[in-house]
Formats: C-alpha cells, sequence, structure tokens
C-alpha cells in the first residue's frame, strides 16, 4: 500500500483519488460548517447578549448541519460513475469536517462574559479562515491571498447579515 504524501507529483492517480474521495470532501465540510454555522450563533449572541444561548444554538446548528452534509454527500452518489469513493466514507468526512467547522467558533460562548466570548469567537472565526485558505493553498494549488479573500468575503457577509439580524431582534 502507497502513502500519499505531499512530495509526490501532482496529478498522479493516487493524488487525484486523495483529493477527490478525500480532500474534498472534507473542505467542503469545513468551509460550509465555518461559514453557515456563524449566523444563527451570531444573531442569538447579538439578541440575547447570554453566551450560553450561542453556545447551545451553534451547538445544535454544528450537529444538525454535520448530520445534514453527511448525508447529502452520503446520498448524492455510488462513487461508481464519480471515481469518487465510498459515499458512507465521504459522507462521514464531510459531516465530520461540518461538525468541526462549525464546533469551534461556538466553544468561545462556554465563556460567561457577554465582551469576552464575541472577542474570543471573533478570534477563532479568523483563525478558521487562515487555516481554510492554507488549506485549499495546500491541496488545491489555489492562491493563498485568493482563497482567503473568497472565505473572508463569505464569512463576512454571514456575520454581518446575522449580527444585524440579532441587533434587529434585540430591539
Amino acid at each position: 500500500m502507497t502513502i500519499l504524501t505531499l512530495a509526490r507529483p501532482s496529478g498522479s492517480r493516487d493524488d487525484r483519488s486523495f483529493l477527490l474521495q478525500r480532500a474534498q470532501p472534507a473542505m467542503t465540510g469545513l468551509i460550509d460548517g465555518s461559514l453557515s454555522t456563524l449566523a444563527p450563533i451570531f444573531a442569538v449572541a447579538f439578541a440575547t447578549h447570554r453566551p450560553l444561548y450561542a453556545f447551545f444554538a451553534g451547538l445544535a446548528t454544528a450537529i444538525g448541519a454535520g448530520v445534514s452534509m453527511a448525508f447529502s454527500e452520503g446520498l448524492s452518489d455510488t462513487g461508481d460513475l464519480t471515481g469518487r469513493g465510498s459515499p458512507v466514507l465521504r459522507g462521514a468526512i464531510t459531516g465530520g469536517g461540518t461538525f468541526a467547522g462549525g464546533i469551534f467558533h461556538t466553544l468561545p460562548f462556554l465563556i460567561p462574559g457577554y465582551a469576552a466570548a464575541i472577542g474570543a469567537a471573533i478570534a477563532v472565526v479568523g483563525s478558521e479562515l487562515l487555516i481554510l485558505a492554507w488549506l485549499r493553498h495546500k491541496f488545491f494549488h489555489t492562491s493563498f491571498a485568493r482563497s482567503f479573500l473568497a472565505i473572508t468575503v463569505g464569512g463576512a457577509i454571514i456575520a454581518a447579515l446575522s449580527a444585524a439580524l440579532g441587533v434587529a431582534a434585540a430591539g
């Protein structure tokens, strides 16, 4: 059995299989989890100023999104025609990535102080965006700056809209 290394020439069959069957489902999950869970977490945080409420909203969203993405990816194709491998494995990778992407910026809301929780969550989101851009650069040979910009724009739009909804809900 051959172990995939980053030193292998790109474009080899093993590299392509790794990208299609592992890296792409993981990136889909991580990006979806990191971005889609921002809205409910920050809306609840801004509406209630109660970090624990935002934590439970984030936890529920990360779990729900993870399960949803696992089933979506697992049921999207059998892998026979596309060469994308086992649907169960792809679903597990995508669902796990989605949960991971959503839970990390949820954890700061275990901090009881509202301002500290928001500050920590924003720092975690910034770190997530850097990591996602680096992963896209590393595995998909995209420009780090272009990846960071694309992911940041999506995150900024979601965060701004959800914060505005939270502020509107608070009155």
